[in-house]
């Protein structure tokens, strides 16, 4: 199994039957390929989409039908549209019960940074501060290193996307939730021992006793 596919499949057992849930662009978007057999969530675009779906099959593209970053989405029956202020509402409202967001760093602090690197051209910000600030649970699926080294650190030197403390970061080594007292260990990827985690890992995190395998299946 693929490094991505993993991240998206533990992400995907985080969700509950009639959430609603908003993915962002990238590998959270995999997360909806991953649910478990009885679990339908309402799946949310800021765009304002609620009810998407995978498209339906080949020839069947609707050029009008896209989600926040441009790919060619279905719509479930019953699915609804709206117009992107009142879709921004319902993030902002706190009506949105799970984001799923990539990430570039997430530090001590839970805090997380996602929508730029200094010096590189970006398109722009889009909901992912209103995501990570409106959303009632904020989870983070990212890898867990990247080009630059550690990305879970002591402390963000990318732009903030967001003060608040997100809520869990799965990534293809490990599950950690941050907390007040920082960030805690909660499993750890098949055939990944701790030693190997906290190597790949700059921020400092507290290990239980007892540190289970990620259960994905």
């Amino acid at each position: 199994m693929d490094d991505k596919t993993l991240i998206a499949k533990r992400v995907a057992r985080e969700l509950k039957n009639g959430d609603l849930v908003n993915l962002g662009i990238g590998l959270p978007t995999l997360v909806a390929n991953h649910l478990p057999q009885g679990i339908e969530v309402y799946f949310q675009s800021e765009n304002g989409i609620i009810g998407m779906s995978a498209v339906p099959g080949a020839g069947l593209i609707d050029d009008y039908l896209i989600d926040a970053g441009g790919i060619f989405v279905g719509a479930l029956p019953g699915a609804a549209t709206l117009d992107s202020s009142m879709s921004f509402s319902l993030i902002r409202g706190g009506h949105l019960d799970i984001t799923v967001l990539g990430g570039l760093q997430v530090d001590e602090k839970g805090r997380l940074a996602n929508w730029m690197i200094p010096g590189k051209m970006v398109p722009g910000m889009g909901g992912g501060m209103d995501l990570a600030t409106g959303a009632r649970r904020v989870i983070v699926s990212m890898t867990h290193a990247g080009k630059g080294g550690a990305k879970i650190v002591k402390e963000c030197t990318l732009p903030l996307t967001s003060e608040r403390r997100i809520d869990l970061v799965v990534t293809e080594m490990a599950v950690i939730e941050p907390t007040e007292q920082g960030l805690v260990l909660k499993e750890r990827a098949p055939g990944v021992s701790i030693n190997q985690i906290v190597a790949a890992t700059e921020a400092t995190l507290t290990i239980p006793d007892n540190v289970p395998e990620m259960a994905i299946d």
